[in-house]
């Protein structure tokens, strides 16, 4: 496992992070505890340091599992939590609120049984918090030592980009990391977050890399799936079916397979490869369900896909070339004089 710099930090962090999401539900799909803790032990063994949870997985039973996993190693872990989503019935149980983020992360820090957080997320945008009153939380918790970088998930890059500006303009914590969906069908982010990131120095951590499994391989145009994650998904799921079995991502699966079959290599691993290899990833949270999930996604670092074989798997995966962008690709570019 390699280590890469963590946006505008100086932190290490391992190129694959265990995601945690299902650790703990009640689900029959879900990961129970004691595969769980065996999937962390097996993740640490082959030098991953990078640990995913949130406050809202498994209703708080995924933190809690990461918790008695961290016992006796916590200095070796790099742990992220998140705060946003609803926690209970009450107004202030959501959001990005001083009340609600002062409140989540004392739960958070008692359930992971660690006195801090490496890096806590704003899980979501809240259109109700000023921005003002959300970083300067944040501030307050890295200066108390209960925190130590904060990051942002689905927010739109101009809300990402009034953030820092703020951050700056204040002398705040600023985010280093932007953990969005991201995968070879799925590339949405590289017309805004993706320069964005590499110019204020913001670490990619892409979420569901796979396509929520459907570039496992285990799909086939025409048959719908009866089990599996995208089975039961509802058609509005950002990974339902209706959004992954349209032509386009059928093209890309057969590239992943040509890859794979000439490779010797999974299709989990070639999309992970191709995910590695993109502009401003740092790290990316694999959400392997079971031990022999696991082993697969591992089996993604170590070797690195050829330049033909990614221009191959861009082609087939090109995201609409739309304007503004197509035209500032085209009359927006010159030469220093």
């Amino acid at each position: 496992m390699k280590y890469r710099k963590l946006g505008r930090s100086g932190v290490l962090v391992s190129e694959l992070a265990l995601g945690t999401m299902i650790f703990g539900e009640s689900s029959p799909r879900a990961t129970d505890e004691a595969t769980a803790l065996r999937m962390i032990d097996r993740f640490l063994d082959a030098g991953g340091n990078h640990i995913d949870t949130a406050n809202v997985y498994a209703d708080g039973r995924s933190e809690e599992i990461v918790g008695k996993a961290m016992k006796g190693r916590r200095d070796k872990i790099f742990l992220a939590t998140k705060v946003h989503f609803r926690k209970g019935p009450g107004p202030n149980d959501i959001g990005l609120s001083r009340v609600h983020i002062m409140r989540e992360v004392e739960n958070s820090l008692r359930r992971l049984q660690t006195d801090y957080i490496d890096l806590y997320y704003a899980h979501c945008w809240d259109e109700v918090t000023p921005i003002e009153e959300m970083l300067r939380a944040f501030d307050d918790l890295v200066t108390a030592g209960k925190v130590r970088y904060i990051g942002v998930s689905n927010f739109h890059a101009w809300q990402i980009m009034k953030s820092l500006a703020i951050s700056d303009a204040h002398g705040w914590v600023r985010f280093v990391a932007a953990q969005m969906q991201y995968s070879l069908v799925v590339r949405d982010i590289e017309y805004e977050f993706t320069p964005l990131a590499l110019d204020q120095g913001v670490g990619l951590v892409p979420w569901s890399p796979l396509g929520g499994g459907f570039l496992s391989g285990k799909y086939r145009r025409g048959e719908r799936p009866t089990s599996g994650r995208l089975a039961y998904l509802g058609d509005e799921s950002e990974s339902s079916w209706r959004r992954r079995a349209v032509e386009r991502n059928w093209q890309i699966i057969d590239a992943v397979g040509e890859i794979a079959e000439e490779r010797g290599k999974t299709y989990a691993q070639v999309a992970l490869a191709w995910l590695r290899a993109q502009p401003g990833v740092v790290s990316i949270v694999i959400g392997a369900r079971t031990e022999e999930q696991l082993e697969d996604n591992l089996g993604s670092v170590g070797w690195d896909l050829t330049g033909d074989e990614l221009d191959r798997l861009n082609r087939v995966s090109a995201p609409p070339d739309m304007y503004p962008y197509r035209m500032i690709k085209q009359y927006g570019r010159r030469m220093p004089v």
